[in-house]
């Protein structure tokens, strides 16, 4: 007996960003909720269109970066003044002049690694398999072409009736995604 065929979802193709943008808001209005936008650059206004909320990477950043430079702050202070204390001249232990440099660079550091992790955490990737990838037109969404996929895991996906509004919407192509 052969296993049920799963969908993915339904997959439309546009020619242009500004076609996407519009067919993104047009889809979001329809009630929507599960669908995604592909394109090979990134298309201003898509996320307002798709109505996405604001990004958690700049708050990943600033985090990264306090949580770095406090490390190294405190590690140069940790050194100095109670692990291996030496008196040099007269000058005290504890000299945050000297810190500076170190503390600025761990700082930097720190909110590099976070913003990368966190921006690859966000994104769920790595992702070695997606359904998208068994649309044999897909390849064209990194060269030259743009797409919307709706879930068929959205409330209001049916199957006849999302193929009838992305033919609305005006694609070149709209297709059915297996899972």
């Amino acid at each position: 007996m052969k296993p049920a065929r799963t969908m993915y979802g339904l997959l439309a193709e546009f020619d242009s960003a500004e076609q996407l943008v519009q067919a993104a808001r047009k889809t979001r209005e329809a009630g929507y909720l599960r669908f995604d936008a592909l394109a090979p650059f990134a298309v201003p206004g898509l996320d307002e269109a798709m109505d996405l909320p604001p990004t958690r990477i700049p708050l990943i950043f600033l985090l990264g970066g306090i949580i770095g430079g406090l490390t190294g702050f405190f590690m140069q202070v940790y050194a100095a003044v109670f692990s291996y204390p030496i008196n040099v001249g007269g000058r005290p232990l504890y000299s945050w002049p000297a810190f500076i440099p170190i503390t600025f660079e761990l700082t930097i550091l720190g909110a590099g690694l976070a913003g990368a992790f966190g921006m690859l955490a966000l994104n769920g990737l790595p992702t070695p398999y997606h359904p998208l990838f068994n649309s044999p037109r897909f390849d064209l969404a990194s060269q030259n072409r743009f797409f919307i996929c709706v879930e068929s895991a959205d409330s209001k996906f049916n199957l006849t009736q999302t193929r009838e509004f992305m033919r609305s919407l005006g694609p070149l192509d709209v297709s059915e995604v297996p899972g």
